[in-house]
């Protein structure tokens, strides 16, 4: 199958070990040391990331074993549901999916945003431009960068430049916070507010922990790899969860050491060091954010272009008036909500409450179930159970902590904010 914006059985493994492995090491990584490990504390969070990679990885491996399910290649999320139980479920996991991916990218133009106000800063701290304005900027560089790129396999050598930017942003980070953290005797790890507040905060940061790992969208990454499809996504994955997350733990572990409970939900904005090394290290976040965007965002593009028949050329007058169109209004819908409730944390909270859980684990270990049922054991049905049990308790209780979380930052701040 090929269309614009979703090419199959073209990529090598380890072109799409990079592709899983930019999304975690991601921009969002400089946010995990104030929104995981300042709610959970040393123990909770260690713990809690070492869980979350485990449980990810094993909830990833169940969707790739059933790529090739019941003859035939289930190329989208929403497909495989569909083929498992019916048409409802095709449109509900539609639902969830999207607004999954949507959030995400809110997420993702936050970020750019908030690095292109910490270079503002950096060299005029005149507070005459808001995050809000360089939000709406981060969001006209990703509407140009989205229609420039038709599909997902055309990203190529920008899945290099990603990993080199991933590499800068987090290096700058983490050489920094050691030299901040050696620099001040003792930091305050308690973890902050009343009790009550306590127990809505580590239940987000719950949501949190499997955000971190979050995709949503791996039938859609695994219909680009090359035949034997599932073998390499396995190879993939165990480089994502392997050698993958190394960065991210260092950055979260490194940063939450070096600032204690005081660390910022944005790593940069507590790091102190050459004023170049800082800028470098925010542009290299930004141009990030805007690479990962377009591969959250790609599910999306592809369902608008198959969804109205755009075919051929990608550079024919048609279809790039098309993606102006599509892609511009997608993102500019994205950006107006990202700088309406700019609080990074609570998006984490919501995107991994809403859907993260549902997509990720609920609705994995219960297709496997399902799809496996003759072939599974008694103890293996009822450890699939236990997991969907477990997951929609997890799955509600973030949810209301997500959502309590942003009424109380609501309250604290003015829509369009300037944090």
């Amino acid at each position: 199958m090929i269309c614009s914006t979703h090419i199959s059985l073209l990529d090598s493994w380890f072109q799409v070990a990079f592709v899983l492995t930019t999304g975690i090491n991601s921009a969002y990584v400089l946010g995990y040391s104030g929104t995981i490990m300042v709610p959970l504390g040393w123990i909770g969070g260690v713990v809690g990331l070492l869980i979350a990679t485990a449980i990810s990885l094993y909830a990833n491996t169940l969707i790739a074993k059933l790529h090739e399910f019941g003859g035939k290649r289930h190329i989208r999320y929403r497909d495989l549901a569909g083929f498992i139980y019916g048409r409802q479920a095709y449109h509900l996991t539609w639902g969830l999916q999207y607004i999954n991916l949507f959030m995400i990218n809110c997420g993702f133009i936050i970020l750019a945003g908030s690095a292109l106000k910490a270079v503002y800063v950096l060299f005029r701290d005149d507070h005459t431009m808001k995050l809000p304005h360089f939000i709406a900027i981060a969001g006209l560089i990703c509407a140009i960068f989205a229609i420039g790129i038709p599909h997902l396999s055309a990203l190529g050598v920008w899945l290099a430049v990603s990993t080199i930017l991933s590499l800068i942003y987090s290096v700058v980070a983490i050489v920094l916070s050691v030299r901040d953290g050696v620099k001040t005797p003792s930091r305050d790890y308690e973890i902050q507010g009343s009790s009550f507040s306590k127990i809505f905060t580590i239940t987000g940061a719950a949501a949190n922990l499997v955000f971190a790992f979050n995709t949503g969208m791996l039938p859609e990454i695994q219909a680009t790899v090359r035949q034997p499809v599932v073998k390499n996504m396995m190879k993939a994955l165990y480089f994502q969860f392997t050698a993958g997350v190394l960065p991210m733990y260092a950055v979260t572990f490194i940063g939450y050491w070096a600032y204690g409970s005081s660390t910022s939900t944005f790593l940069l904005n507590s790091v102190n060091g050459p004023l170049w090394v800082k800028a470098l290290a925010n542009i290299s976040a930004i141009l990030q954010s805007v690479i990962s965007l377009h591969i959250f965002a790609s599910p999306t593009y592809e369902y608008m272009d198959t969804k109205f028949g755009i075919k051929g050329n990608p550079l024919a007058i048609k279809n790039l008036m098309f993606r102006v169109m599509a892609r511009g209004g997608y993102i500019a819908v994205s950006t107006l909500l990202s700088a309406l409730l700019p609080f990074l944390g609570d998006f984490m909270s919501l995107t991994g409450a809403v859907s993260t859980f549902p997509l990720t684990f609920i609705l994995a270990n219960h297709m496997y179930y399902k799809a496996k049922n003759n072939k599974l054991n008694s103890m293996q049905k009822l450890w699939h159970w236990l997991n969907v049990v477990f997951f929609s308790l997890m799955s509600v209780a973030a949810a209301i902590a997500a959502v309590r979380l942003i009424a109380v930052d609501s309250k604290n701040f003015h829509v369009f904010a300037d944090l």
